[in-house]
């Protein structure tokens, strides 16, 4: 097997802005993975969150590649499992990969890649679609903006949420889910602010605490009126048995998890140990969030939106109207380049 790798520079319609910093361009690696006339593709959406650089993630795909040049994919599962010791805690890498090699399996079959999984593409949840921190301004433009979609994913944490909801609740009666991307630094501050979400209506929070703080996550849960789902706190399945009684839920991303393999042992282990599934994403473009989708009716909830905050997505994949996510029926993961 040949990989190739190519940067692409993502721009993103507005400043993208989180509790824990802002961002207005996204610069990533994607590879192609070819074999037998057959071409694979695959995206590395890192994130600085988790100690990640688009440096690291292309010394990774380098070693990655030479390992590669003489394997076997249809041994994939063993494959897949070299590939992580050698990506170590470069998760995205890997994801790329993964995604890259999923899709040629398909390709080489024939099939879209949530029949091979034996998964009904017509039974996904409706998406959320997220809102940036911002001022009353620019939260009520996004919002207005948003009014295709029929769930809002908001972020707080920023420290003005009370300005955000009033934003928001002035213009919308839509369902909300709340991110505070870790920005609530103690349970007593995290609990006040669930409990002034829950008389607004809001549907869940994700991940109030810092990430660890899994002592604070449990009392917060005792006493919490609104399901908590973790995000930061979690990125494999080895990750889950520590979260059962902090949590309601988790937040599975393929770009934390390292792509489709752990993603799917990830959603089996959450289900056997009692938690709730959301599918989230990065900002991606329709590459990475065409191959989150293909797992998409195995989830409670999902936020597949990162294509969605992009000017410039380069990639041509599942179509989202009205918060319904349309898989294409294309072979492997259906993406092709604009």
């Amino acid at each position: 097997m040949e990989l190739q790798v190519e940067e692409r520079e993502l721009r993103l319609k507005h400043a993208w802005t989180l509790s824990r910093g802002s961002s207005t361009t996204k610069r990533y690696a994607y590879v192609t993975l070819t074999h037998e006339g057959i071409s694979g593709l695959g995206e590395a959406a890192h994130n600085a969150r988790y100690g990640e650089s688009l440096d690291q993630v292309q010394a990774v795909l380098q070693g990655v590649g030479e390992r590669l040049a003489p394997a076997d994919p249809w041994k994939w599962q063993p494959l897949l499992a070299d590939l992580g010791a050698i990506g170590g805690p470069c998760r995205s890498a890997l994801a790329a990969v993964d995604l890259a090699l999923f899709d040629w399996i398909g390709r080489r079959l024939g099939i879209p890649l949530h029949r091979f999984f034996g998964l009904e593409p017509d039974a996904l949840p409706l998406t959320s679609v997220s809102i940036g921190i911002g001022d009353r301004d620019e939260v009520v433009r996004k919002v207005l903006e948003a009014e295709p979609h029929p769930i809002l994913k908001i972020k707080l944490g920023g420290g003005n949420d009370e300005e955000v909801m009033e934003a928001v609740r002035s213009v919308s009666t839509k369902t909300v889910r709340v991110d505070a991307n870790e920005g609530w630094k103690t349970p007593e501050l995290a609990l006040e602010k669930i409990r002034w979400l829950a008389g607004l209506g809001v549907e869940l929070v994700e991940q109030p605490l810092p990430a660890g703080q899994l002592d604070g996550m449990r009392w917060l849960k005792e006493r919490s009126p609104l399901p908590l789902v973790a995000d930061e706190d979690v990125h494999t399945a080895s990750d889950l048995p520590g979260l059962v009684g902090a949590f309601h839920g988790i937040n599975l991303k393929l770009m934390k998890a390292g792509g489709i393999l752990e993603a799917i042992r990830t959603i089996h282990t959450a289900r056997a140990l009692g938690l709730r599934i959301m599918i989230g994403c990065m900002i991606e473009s329709s590459l990475g969030i065409t191959a989150a989708a293909q797992l998409g009716a195995m989830a409670d909830w999902l936020d597949l939106d990162g294509n969605l905050l992009i000017q410039n997505d380069p990639f041509v994949g599942a179509v989202t109207e009205q918060g319904k996510i349309l898989l294409p029926d294309q072979p492997g993961l259906g993406v092709s380049l604009r």
